[in-house]
């Protein structure tokens, strides 16, 4: 299964991948013409069509591109089209966004698939070490035509011309894609192939399908799952039991896949969140403890613990005393570690790795204090059918993001848990049962850490064969593909036309296992048993047959549905039932009134006999009349069947009513009822009639609804007609009423009024129009009524809209519903807003957008009437919302909007808390002017202290801003703006003195240096050594000596560190005096991280973690 991850997220090497979904994926949308001038290469000879190349995309004026997405030009690679397709402003994130396309899908025949393994890269053109690239692996078809990155990497870098990858505004991307062959995935029969079928992809279920495969194909586990007693009043979806043994079922004897909506219902989960919230492990706990609950006190009791349950014990064994402290602990599954290990063996082995107790980390032992000692676990026993939960998804700590883990670990065919003379077990172990186990299933995610693809590959009987369940699709594979391309690791592809590209392309496999099940060789006849119908309740069999029939009968009424024509006949009774209720503009809703499937052979005469059937009215009583749809698309009867016509088939019939829809036949039964009220035969219609039909509106209720139909003649007046119709509404016969006509609703209400003088040739008026009519209003009664006429009331019925309005400090939760009008203009939104807040000022709102893909908040708020209307504020893209959110200011919006506001963090110069402060200033203000606010706000060390800017970002700072610099363009979304005081020892440089950054640093699991902390600047002095300068930043710094004595200190240049000794002159590294460029070159501080970890708002940059290290290094 393939998902959605809303944006955005934090950056990382195994990103999610998605298709980008700014607009349907049908195909590709017409894209606005870019003012940019863009040169392309392909590394590799069109003519050979190669199965790999690399396609190199040069885009100029990239930073004054002004269109929303931009596609390159089309290349082959594969005997495929592909472009590139990038959203330069990011794809409603604050990255840069980036996919592979496929560039001709919306031409391609129906069923179209291709697979391939690509690389995206913008170019750093300065330092191509510094190249961003991602690459990673996509079935494309119908409905992911394109595939990649929403957040390829931060806007914020991209833009910074200082970092190289705009160079002369010239943005540079690389393209690296290989196409495999790809088997037809429609044309493949399971059942036929295999013996097998798969399991329908609901939607969001990701992971479960492999994991109930597996489960499925454990007999002994089937087996006990059929035994549990259920009963034929049981629901499915309401019980568990039920649900397995009916999926168990229908997957051993179904020639079709099967589908998992009543499981996942049955226990909970069956919202898309559900899935998202979870993880296969958790799935896997839920599932087992939930049926050895119900599997008390029944036969099969007992049966997930005789499966699945182990147990080890963890000690503590004091070494210089005679202590142990032991606890038994049992496991249904393993979690093991891949990170630094190369296979299962070696995560075993670090499982049961000992841990010395001691120095500061000694453990206290019961009346002996604190004691070294050796702290370990040990398996008493494992289970006949092991699970192994691989640590693919692991926290990092240094990026604070979940990573997916790709390195290579290699898991056997058959798994010796006794090797080595039993290393892993405990002392009171049976070593009498061999723990000899063989691999049975091999649970696999394709793709990145925020989702991707699940499969599995399965051998049920543990013969040689192996399957692989992929959602609805089952095939043969061979143990290769089952084991060893499952281990992840990198993979090489060679170049096919060396002459033009000679460097191979270096692949991430991000296809890797993350569960492996393995049986008990001793355990293997006892489990994979034989299971058949004897095994399964009689009563679930009836149920599942009766399913399978319904279930052929929709399949057979699909097959034959060309051979029928539904017919839909409104009638009066449906008028009344829905107008007023369910709809107010025309007639009906068709798709709710009463329909008949009718082969098409049949007569018109005999169909008729079937309504009479079921209506009870004669045939000789019915007339029927054929609906039209107009040029102003309202949809009304039009005339009635001819003679002829009802003497034809109902499909020839259905040809002449409406040819642009052949499915459907839509039919107005008019029926006249005596004076008993039963249905009476019909006069002949005269040419000059006219069938009106008649709405009542009540302006004090506020009410339409539906009164009745008359024939009028064309040459008479409405005024002809009045006292019938004050009979129909229930009137005195003089009651004075007004007439209009519906005319149309949309895109605009259209509602005229009518002339009763005027006869109804002169109105316009023809079969199948509708009048409204109200009573007349006179003067004090008009004020009484909101909509006081028929057109006011349908006018503020089409525009109604009922706006959900959210906190934008809790986007999840609605917190108010207000009723408003879609032409409501900014002001009076924010005014039925304030007023339900009882707030005073309504200028003090701020409303924000939705935006219908990612469910967020739009990254900007709507400017003060920056719209014009209700609707414009709710559409997004080609789709409408139901949504806004609010936020209440400390000013009026139209006073904030002149000002530009600011968080500076203030760093004091002799305490250590920082303090974030929100400056608020004129647009063209500049920063001596946001210097001078904060001077007003903070105490300073001494009364005549300077303060300055910077810029920080990452731990590093990027700039001193100028005095005079304006501040409109300065941006504290994604950096950090800091101000200090300037010490006295930077104002008076010797003419020899270096003023250099300094950066705290450690090394993270791949030896990449990672900065944290706060940065700071520090003056060298010419001939000054490095034991100097580190007896004065100890000294800024407060570190205690036992601590600082660990620290390292190094000269870094691009990134590359150079350690020092403490004789080393530190000046002769740093002969640069430029400001610009100058984060290239620093003096490291290297040292482990021990700052607390705060949590920060996502608008602060490292703000949270500023003040945290504050406070641990100043």
């Amino acid at each position: 299964m393939t998902l959605m991850t809303p944006p955005p997220m934090e950056p990382e090497d195994d990103e999610m991948l998605v298709p980008h979904s700014d607009f349907p994926a049908e195909g590709p949308q017409p894209m606005e013409v870019a003012p940019a001038e863009a040169t392309s290469t392909v590394d590799a000879q069109a003519a050979d069509d190669p199965p790999s190349a690399r396609f190199t995309w040069t885009i100029e004026n990239f930073s004054r591109l002004n269109v929303k997405k931009l596609y390159s030009e089309i290349f082959f690679v594969g005997g495929y089209k592909w472009r590139v397709l990038i959203f330069p402003k990011g794809n409603n994130v604050d990255h840069l966004s980036m996919y592979l396309d496929v560039a001709d899908s919306a031409t391609l025949p129906y069923g179209w698939s291709r697979y391939a393994q690509f690389s995206l890269a913008v170019i750093n053109q300065i330092h191509n070490k510094y190249t961003v690239r991602k690459d990673t692996q996509h079935q494309f078809n119908v409905r992911e035509s394109d595939w990649g990155f929403t957040s390829f990497m931060p806007l914020s870098e991209l833009y910074d011309p200082g970092r190289g990858y705009l160079f002369n505004d010239t943005c540079v991307v690389e393209a690296d894609v290989a196409v495999r062959r790809v088997v037809d995935y429609w044309s493949h029969d399971s059942k036929k192939e295999t013996g097998y079928v798969g399991l329908k992809n609901q939607g969001a279920t990701c992971y479960m399908n492999s994991l109930l495969q597996t489960l499925y194909h454990i007999p002994y586990f089937r087996k006990a799952v059929y035994h549990m007693p259920t009963t034929e009043n049981d629901m499915p979806s309401g019980s568990i039991p039920l649900a397995l043994q009916s999926l168990f079922y229908k997957l051993q004897y179904s020639d079709t896949s099967v589908a998992t909506k009543e499981l996942t219902k049955s226990f909970g989960w069956d919202t898309y969140d559900s899935f998202m919230q979870h993880d296969v492990q958790e799935l896997n706990r839920v599932l087992c403890e939930k049926l050895e609950d119900k599997m008390k006190g029944t036969v099969v009791e007992g049966t997930i613990q005789q499966l699945f349950e182990g147990h080890h014990m963890n000690y503590i064994e004091c070494i210089n005393v005679d202590y142990k402290s032991t606890r038994k602990e049992s496991f249904y599954d393993l979690q093991l570690d891949v990170k630094g290990c190369r296979d299962v063996y070696a995560s075993f082995d670090k499982y049961v790795e000992v841990e010395r107790l001691e120095g500061d980390n000694k453990y206290h032992a019961e009346q002996y204090g604190l004691q070294d000692a050796r702290k370990g676990v040990l398996f008493i026993d494992f289970p006949p059918v092991l699970q192994l939960q691989l640590k693919r998804f692991e926290y990092d700590f240094i990026r604070d993001t979940m990573v997916k883990i790709n390195d290579r670990y290699e898991f056997p065919l058959q798994l010796d848990l006794d090797r080595e003379n039993g290393k892993y077990l405990s002392p009171e172990a049976d070593r009498s049962v061999r723990n000899l186990y063989t691999l049975h299933s091999v649970l696999v995610h394709s793709g990145g850490v925020h989702g991707g693809h699940y499969y599995a590959y399965i051998r049920p009987t543990l013969s040689d064969q192996w399957f692989k369940f992929d959602d609805e699709r089952v095939t043969k594979e061979d143990m290769k593909r089952a084991l060893e391309e499952q281990y992840g690791g990198e993979e090489e592809l060679p170049q096919t036309n060396p002459g033009f590209n000679n460097s191979p392309f270096k692949f991430t496999k991000y296809s890797n296992a993350y569960m492996l099940v393995y049986i008990r060789e001793s355990d293997k006849e006892k489990i994979i048993c034989n299971v058949d119908e004897k095994d399964i309740a009689e009563h679930l069999r009836i149920r599942l047959k009766k399913e399978q029939e319904e279930k052929e009968q929709k399949r057979k009424e699909k097959a034959e549905a060309h051979l029928y024509t539904i017919i839909k006949v409104a009638r009066d009774e449906d008028l009344v039932e829905q107008i007023g209720r369910d709809i107010y503009f025309d007639l009906v809703d068709h798709d709710k009134v009463r329909c008949f499937r009718i082969q098409k052979q049949m007569a018109f005469n005999l169909f008729k006999e079937e309504v009479a059937k079921e209506f009870g009215i004669p045939v000789q009583c019915q007339r029927f009349w054929l609906w039209a749809k107009r040029q102003n698309h309202t949809y009304r009867p039009n005339r009635p069947l001819t003679v002829h016509e009802e003497g034809q088939s109902v499909g020839q019939l259905r040809e002449v009513s409406n040819k642009a829809n052949n499915a459907e036949l839509k039919l107005f039964l008019e029926v006249d009822l005596g004076l008993d009220l039963h249905p009476v035969p019909l006069p002949e219609k005269a040419k000059d009639e006219i069938l009106l039909f008649f709405k009542l509106y009540d302006p004090f209720k506020e009410e339409l609804r539906y009164v009745g139909r008359l024939f009028v003649k064309a040459s008479g007046k409405p005024i002809e007609i009045l006292g019938k119709l004050n009979e129909l509404a229930g009137f005195a016969p003089d009651e004075e009423i007004e007439l209009f006509e519906e005319i149309k609703f949309e895109p605009n209400v259209m509602c005229e009024h009518i002339d009763k003088k005027l006869n109804f040739r002169g109105s316009q008026l023809e079969d199948g129009d509708i009048i409204c009519f109200q009573k007349s209003l006179q003067g004090q009664n008009i004020d009484q009524c909101r909509y006081p006429d028929i057109p006011s009331f349908l006018e503020y019925v089409h525009n109604r809209q009922v706006v959900r309005f959210r906190s934008l400090e809790k986007p999840k939760e609605d917190e108010f519903c207000l009723e408003l009008s879609k032409q409501n203009n900014y002001d009076e939104v924010v005014e039925s807003v304030a007023r339900h807040l009882s707030l005073d000022d309504p200028s003090k709102i701020r409303l924000t957008s939705h935006n219908c893909y990612s469910q967020q908040p739009k990254p900007q708020p709507i400017k003060y009437r920056g719209v014009e209307h209700l609707t414009d504020m709710l559409i997004h893209y080609n789709q409408t919302s139901d949504i806004l959110y609010y936020e209440v200011l400390d000013i009026p919006l139209p006073e904030l909007q002149g000002l530009k506001t600011l968080k500076v963090a203030f760093h004091h110069a002799t305490k250590e808390e920082v303090v974030i402060h929100t400056i608020r200033l004129p647009k063209q203000s500049t920063v001596g002017d946001v210097i001078n606010d904060i001077k007003t706000k903070v105490e300073l060390s001494h009364p005549d202290a300077e303060l300055r800017l910077l810029e920080v970002f990452y731990h590093k700072i990027y700039k001193i801003f100028p005095l005079h610099e304006k501040i409109e363009n300065i941006n504290d979304q994604y950096w950090t703006l800091r101000a200090e005081e300037i010490p006295e020892e930077e104002k008076n440089l010797g003419p020899h003195d270096r003023l250099i950054h300094v950066y705290h640093f450690m090394k993270d699991t791949s030896q990449n240096q990672v900065n944290f902390g706060e940065p700071f600047f520090l003056v060298i002095h010419e001939g000054e050594t490095l034991a100097e300068v580190k007896l004065r930043i100890q000294k800024k710094l407060q570190v205690p000596d036992e601590e600082f004595i660990k620290w390292k200190f190094a000269f870094l240049s691009l990134g590359r560190p150079e350690y020092l000794q403490d004789s080393d002159i530190v000046s002769t590294r740093f002969q640069r005096r430029d400001v610009y460029g100058a984060w290239e070159q620093y003096l490291g501080l290297e040292h482990s991280d021990n700052a607390p970890k705060r949590s920060y708002a996502a608008n602060q940059g490292p703000f949270g973690i500023a003040m945290a290290y504050k406070k641990h290094f100043n």
